[in-house]
């Protein structure tokens, strides 16, 4: 089990600061034994920018001139990426004297222009493996001002625990049991999560009138609960769950897919979300897996089921019909 240290110190009331190396010794002595720790974030030097100007490379059709200010005079950086923002987006730039994984940045001319520093990608950050473009900020970052150490203001600075739980600790397979945990050796206090929706944002809806729940094995799975929920707008999660995910092994997709893996990982709790306009039937049937059933999954990748295929959650999806829309409003946020 991965457990991301900032976030589980969110979960714990503690009297005096503990650093993950003196955590990760007490959780091994209490009997959750850590096997790794792993440092996120080794880079410096780079900060979030505003675009201020994007034009084409006069010498190059697939480099883009781009203007960037981190609160001072514009600076011209040079970049190939595809996905260069317009005026106004939010951006990380790697300015001269920055340091990356494996990298020295600089000031060098590419195709005749000078280019100060670079903007940067997931992969080149080191935080995940999208090299397909630059990293662009959403709408949860806009408040973060230019200027601002990108590490230390999106979380990207993080220390992960490899925590082996043993098999009759269940509660040890999420953030808030282990959390649990750290607060009994330290004399300190569980936070539990905020469970409620915000009621401006959403809707919820009686879900017993949209749609039905059979579980064809109840010893496989006892009990199936369903939240419906209106008015939810797919978009990009914030950054920070982004980064809270990825190190955690679990890929980004959007808000509502990112939510339900989020919850599972901080309460140990597996969930998905549908889309209640693909319900069939306005039934949901909860059954194992036949034989060599193949469904295809979120990652694109088309997968042979087995008989012990039941429940939704990271490692294997459930079979049954689509289920009604949910998500929690941390997602939206």
């Amino acid at each position: 089990m991965k457990i991301v240290w900032s976030w589980l110190r969110e979960l714990v009331e503690l009297d005096r600061e503990i650093t993950a190396e003196e955590g990760a010794r007490a959780l091994t002595h209490a009997g959750l034994e850590v096997e790794a720790m792993t440092r996120t974030g080794d880079f410096e030097g780079v900060v979030i920018a505003e675009v201020v100007s994007v034009a084409k490379h006069p010498r190059a059709d697939r480099l883009t001139l781009v203007q960037v200010t981190d609160g001072g005079p514009a600076t011209l950086v040079v970049c190939g990426a595809p996905n260069v923002p317009a005026a106004g987006g939010r951006v990380l730039w790697a300015r001269p004297g920055a340091r990356l994984p494996g990298l020295d940045i600089g000031k060098r001319a590419i195709k005749g222009v000078d280019s100060a520093g670079m903007l940067c990608s997931e992969t080149e950050l080191g935080i995940g493996d999208d090299a397909a473009g630059i990293l662009v900020l959403g709408a949860a970052e806009r408040e973060l001002a230019p200027g601002a150490d990108a590490g230390n203001a999106l979380g990207l600075r993080d220390v992960v625990l490899e925590v082996n739980a043993p098999a009759n600790r269940p509660d040890a397979l999420g953030h808030l049991g282990v959390a649990r945990e750290l607060a009994a050796i330290f004399g300190g206090r569980l936070r539990s999560p905020a469970d409620e929706l915000d009621a401006v944002t959403t809707r919820e809806l009686d879900a017993a009138a949209l749609a039905t729940v059979d579980i064809a094995d109840p010893d496989a799975c006892p009990r199936y609960i369903l939240r419906v929920i209106d008015g939810l707008r797919v978009a990009p999660s914030p950054m920070w769950m982004r980064q809270r995910l990825r190190a955690v092994g679990v890929r980004p997709i959007n808000n509502l897919v990112d939510v339900t893996n989020y919850v599972m990982f901080e309460l140990g709790q597996p969930l998905h979300a549908f889309d209640h306009a693909k319900v069939v039937d306005q039934r949901i049937l909860v059954r194992p897996a036949r034989a060599g059933e193949r469904m295809k999954t979120l990652d694109g990748v088309d997968r042979e089921l087995t008989t012990d295929d039941l429940h939704p959650n990271a490692a294997g999806y459930a079979v049954m019909a689509p289920l009604a829309q949910a998500a929690i409003d941390k997602a939206l946020r």
